[in-house]
């Protein structure tokens, strides 16, 4: 019996363990929670991260889904002029400078020509001589004449001898002759002045059409020579062009030229402003080929020419295959094909935003060219991923691949 009444007692021990046994269970759940946490916060201190390449939005034209080549080259003028003169003297005067505007004729430099000068004053005075001269023989040749009249008719009636009657002969004779002399020496003289008078504008730099001036070659005190045979000595005074005679002039490879047509539509892009486009055609291919380059040189000229235009801008051309159509001559804002991406769905690209990718879904449109129109939440000038990796979420880190 007191073995029985042993079996009946109640140990403590065992019935605690259920409660402890239970926050057991409770502090592993609670560590698990901790550690999941904890891997969460980790993930979002710490995301992925993906090396990528990167590329930017931009405002696209149109013409990239029409450009059948491009080429390179530079803006020239058509008409183009180095100003010289034909005579050897020092400068004494010029009236120009860089960026002014001068019209045909314009005098816009002058050599020194006292000596040219006088030689011009000597010349018109002698030239006056001759006309008083040929006055004078006029005079003595009429006079010749009324009295060579009378002789003849006093010989007639045997009122005078007949030598006197040939010597009013030989005096009218010798009066003509003495005429033609006068003539003869006026012409000369008219002809020495004409000279003199060419001899004074050689010292005169005048422009032959409407035009800028480019640059400016001298100075006054410079002797300025045709050939500029003297080491001190310059060919030119200033360089002109007609800036309403510019074109683009390209080099196109050989085995493009069969692409390029007389008369074609071109859009010219200028390095100075790469946002905007120029229309053009194609005015005409030279007859003759570089054979050290292998390319053959085409002129581009304006549609319509702009005043921030000048000679020598490096400039782009792009031979399109028709010309644009009303309202494709505005960008419309495009992303490189490669951006965009399927997520759910939908189109997105990834914009880069302080070292993380972000996405954005966008609505894409035509393709131009290597890029495509999209409206959506981009802006121009936006870095986007290229190629977006499956694997690339939104709060990704990236790495921009370099080259």
């Amino acid at each position: 019996m007191t073995s029985d009444l042993t079996k009946l007692r109640i140990e403590k021990r065992d019935a605690a363990a259920p409660g402890k046994a239970w926050k057991r269970r409770l502090k592993r759940a609670a560590m698990a929670a901790s550690i999941i946490c904890a891997l969460i916060a980790a993930y979002l201190a710490f995301p992925s991260s993906h090396t990528v390449e990167a590329g930017k939005a931009a405002m696209a034209y149109p013409s990239r889904a029409l450009t059948l080549l491009s080429a390179s080259g530079y803006v020239v003028a058509d008409r183009k002029a180095s100003l010289a003169t034909k005579a050897t003297a020092r400068l004494v005067w010029i009236g120009v400078e860089e960026g002014s505007t001068v019209k045909q004729g314009d005098i816009v430099a002058r050599l020194e020509n006292d000596d040219v000068a006088a030689a011009l004053d000597q010349a018109a005075a002698q030239l006056e001589n001759a006309g008083h001269r040929i006055a004078e023989a006029r005079a003595e040749l009429t006079d010749a004449e009324l009295h060579h009249g009378r002789m003849s008719r006093l010989v007639k009636n045997g009122y005078v001898a007949k030598s006197e009657h040939d010597s009013s002969k030989a005096r009218k004779d010798k009066a003509k002759a003495a005429l033609d002399q006068a003539e003869a020496e006026l012409a000369a003289r008219t002809a020495a002045m004409a000279e003199a008078r060419a001899n004074l504008e050689y010292t005169l730099v005048r422009t032959p059409f409407d035009a800028v001036i480019l640059t400016k070659n001298a100075d006054v005190g410079d002797i300025i020579s045709p050939l500029g045979a003297s080491a001190n000595a310059k060919a030119a005074v200033v360089t002109i062009a007609d800036l309403a005679s510019l074109q683009v002039e390209v080099d196109v490879s050989e085995s493009n030229l069969s692409r390029v047509k007389a008369g074609a539509p071109c859009e010219i892009i200028l390095d100075a402003f790469p946002d905007e486009r120029f229309p053009g055609y194609v005015h005409m291919i030279v007859p003759t080929a570089d054979r050290t380059k292998a390319t053959v040189m085409v002129k581009i000229r304006f549609a319509t020419l702009d005043p921030r235009v000048m000679p020598e801008m490096s400039a782009k051309a792009a031979f399109l295959e028709r010309p644009l159509a009303p309202g494709e001559e505005i960008p419309r804002l495009a992303v490189p094909a490669r951006a965009l991406a399927k997520r759910g769905g939908r189109d997105v690209v990834f914009r880069i935003e302080d070292g993380h990718a972000r996405e954005v879904p966008v609505t894409p449109g035509p393709p131009l060219g290597d890029m495509v129109e999209i409206s959506g939440g981009i802006s121009p000038g936006d870095r986007l991923v290229l190629s977006p990796p499956a694997a690339l979420n939104t709060g990704d880190a990236i790495t921009i691949q370099e080259g």
